[in-house]
């Protein structure tokens, strides 16, 4: 006798369970990081948390299928500023859209700031976004429109501070980011500048700092 077919009532119900375990995952992953606990997402879900990694077998597996959406369309968005034809534009475009990508969502801000261990689905797209990042700044120093002394890590260190104050001022000042983000940016322009006090950080004292806020950079463990 032949096998029967997976009815088509248990497809739809896993079909539903995965939409629900992303859309519970969505809203868990952009209010708590990256490592917001499964099992609570499961539970938001009306699942047993078995149920989460049948579909779902590793917290990565989760958050890049909660990511990857938002990933394509910050990346669209990001080589669309960066096409530009007028150099400022594309930066400070770039930097805008970025900021508006992280707020209110904290998995995303630590994707940007890799706080996770990701795979080649995050990798990828973080290294094109930096790549992107690096060719307009470079294109806006050229050009003479933004300091020679500003670096990738500057730009970086403006989207760090972006993200905390949007998370900080959510509930209250939804877009109080936007003000900063745009002082910060006025900073970064050629003209009427002021010399900096503090030399710019290296990748690896940026890395250091992020992985352990509070510390100073250069501090021991």
């Amino acid at each position: 006798m032949p096998a029967r077919e997976t009815p088509a009532p248990a497809r739809r119900d896993a079909h539903r369970n995965r939409q629900r375990l992303l859309e519970c995952a969505r809203r868990a992953f952009a209010e708590r990081g990256a490592e917001a606990p499964l099992d609570g997402i499961a539970r938001d879900a009306g699942l047993v948390v078995g149920t989460l990694y049948r579909h779902f077998p590793t917290r990565m597996d989760l958050l890049c299928a909660v990511l990857e959406p938002k990933l394509r369309d910050v990346l669209d968005e990001v080589a669309a500023a960066a096409a530009l034809e007028d150099p400022w534009a594309a930066f400070s475009g770039l930097l805008e859209v970025l900021c508006e990508a992280q707020a209110g969502d904290r998995a995303f801000g630590d994707f940007l700031a890799r706080r996770f261990s990701g795979d080649d689905r995050t990798e990828a797209a973080h290294n094109e976004i930096c790549v992107l990042a690096q060719r307009v700044l470079g294109r806006a120093q050229e050009a003479g429109v933004v300091r020679r002394d500003v670096t990738g890590a500057d730009l970086f260190l403006v989207l760090w501070a972006g993200g905390h104050l949007a998370e900080a001022t959510r509930h209250v000042a939804p877009s109080m980011w936007r003000r900063h983000v745009y002082l910060a940016m006025d900073g970064f322009r050629a003209s009427d500048r002021l010399e900096l006090p503090e030399r710019a950080w290296d990748a690896n004292e940026l890395s250091r700092a992020i992985a352990t806020p509070g510390k100073q950079a250069g501090a021991k463990p």
